[in-house]
């Protein structure tokens, strides 16, 4: 039982509960299935990759725009067709088109491409719609086969028509679409970027259908996605203004038909908002409870070193399979609230938002420095205030406040996510003027996965 009094939890555990819990920590036989780290994701091939957030620079269509590059390769001989589907910062699902890869084929694509000049993906086709093997380009020992399904859509030769292009933009920067009957798909911050999130499923066959239409998915990778765990990919974010590039891994989602955790119905999957948490889609979700570090301005790092700030990309699970809305009117969810946040500087000293008096808040914070399903936020900004120059968070992303419908239900509070931290750095060049600047990125580590979500903060 968790009692808060006066800003501290305890946690109240019976005697013989706490010997039979030391017995199994000396012993090492905790079972994987009552580990919060069971089914946390890894680095590895996957069916699914996530790119947990894009922006791209709508205003600037040359070299200098700030873009998002998204590389995927096939860890197989087997050649295989994947499906990407692009999602506004709140969910939404904008846009999407097919993918072939011979056996070990590599894919690239620069969306600044794509959504500012409408030129669709290139460098993908089938044998029938490749037959001089001039397109997708065939290894020795690659295999090159034929998707039927493809005729007539690979390769893409046309861009995006001008209307359909304008309504693509309009979706990803919160303005009333074209492409979606003057509705609305995202937040409209007025800075002319586009954002949002990606995904690139393995498919069997070419389709002009979304993760959640019906025949997307079905039990075992039997409807239009497959299981097959053979995609691995990458990511580049590239600001040329400022002379900078961070590079990331995508996410890894493995598919498992197999495994109780990812098959059983009510079970949280990472596609579960879209299947009505029957777990036919069968991806591994991500996790709720995350630890990332921070370093901002004044922190002494060396000499003549300047840390410049941190900012946070998370990805979070609305638990709610949106659609377009009426622009002005926010889907219901929105806010995104969460269980708790314990920010520490290094010498484990915390700091909590005011309101709260115990942990996990008993009431929705105050404050919502993560409310949309994907976003960039600044730590020491005005919705994550720090007092603190560096450190890092106690993060738990948990979330019911969608309909009781949208939850998974086994653990309806569970809510998936993704986090990572983006370190603005320089070398002093005198005083406080950096005469080099340079940024880095890395995943915040996981302290659970949905599958087991962990609802505590310290």
């Amino acid at each position: 039982m968790r009692e808060g009094s006066m800003g501290r939890t305890k946690i109240k555990i019976p005697m013989m509960a706490a010997a039979a819990l030391l017995l199994m920590l000396a012993t090492g036989s905790v079972s994987r299935a009552q580990s919060p780290f069971a089914g946390v994701v890894a680095n590895e091939p996957a069916a699914t990759l996530l790119l947990p957030y894009f922006e791209v620079d709508l205003n600037n269509n040359t070299p200098q725009g700030d873009t998002t590059t998204v590389q995927i390769f096939n860890t197989s001989a087997t050649a295989i067709l994947s499906h990407v589907t692009i999602y506004s910062d709140l969910g939404v699902p904008a846009f999407g088109f097919n993918v072939y890869l011979t056996g070990y084929g590599v894919w690239r694509l620069n969306l600044q491409s794509l959504l500012v000049s409408g030129v669709m993906p290139q460098e993908t086709a089938s044998t029938n719609q490749d037959p001089m093997d001039i397109i997708s380009h065939k290894g020795p020992d690659s295999q090159d086969i034929n998707f039927a399904t493809c005729n007539g859509i690979l390769p893409y030769t046309t861009p995006i028509s001008g209307a359909t292009l304008i309504g693509l933009q309009h979706a990803l920067t919160g303005q009333a679409s074209g492409n979606f009957s003057g509705n609305c798909l995202g937040q409209n911050i007025g800075d002319g970027i586009a954002r949002g999130y990606i995904t690139i499923d393995t498919v069997n066959s070419c389709s002009t259908l979304f993760p959640g239409d019906s025949g997307y998915f079905a039990a075992g990778g039997t409807g239009i996605a497959t299981n097959q765990n053979v995609l691995a990919g990458d990511s580049f974010y590239v600001n040329p203004s400022k002379n900078h590039a961070v590079a990331l891994p995508l996410v890894s989602l493995i598919a498992d038909g197999a495994n109780p955790a990812t098959s059983t119905s009510g079970r949280y999957t990472f596609y579960g908002k879209f299947d009505s948490w029957t777990a036919v889609d069968n991806r591994q979700p991500t996790s709720t409870e995350f630890a990332p570090r921070y370093v901002n301005a004044g922190s002494p790092q060396g000499v003549n070193f300047i840390n410049q700030g941190t900012t946070e990309i998370v990805w979070r699970d609305s638990k709610v399979a949106q659609g377009p809305f009426t622009c002005g009117t926010p889907p219901s969810w929105y806010p995104l609230s969460y269980e708790g946040m314990l920010i520490f500087d290094e010498q484990e000293h915390p700091q909590i938002a005011p309101t709260c008096t115990e942990r996990p808040c008993p009431v929705a914070p105050t404050l919502t420095p993560y409310p949309a399903v994907t976003q960039k936020t600044v730590v020491g900004g005005a919705q994550l205030p720090t007092s603190f120059n560096e450190g890092w968070i106690y993060l738990d992303l948990n979330q019911s406040n969608a309909a009781d419908s949208s939850n998974p239900p086994v653990d309806p509070s569970a809510a998936q996510a993704w986090v990572i931290s983006l370190f603005d750095e320089g070398v002093s060049g005198g005083g406080n003027n950096p005469s080099s600047t340079w940024e880095m990125g890395e995943k915040a580590p996981l302290l659970d996965s949905a599958e087991n979500a962990n609802h505590f903060v310290p």
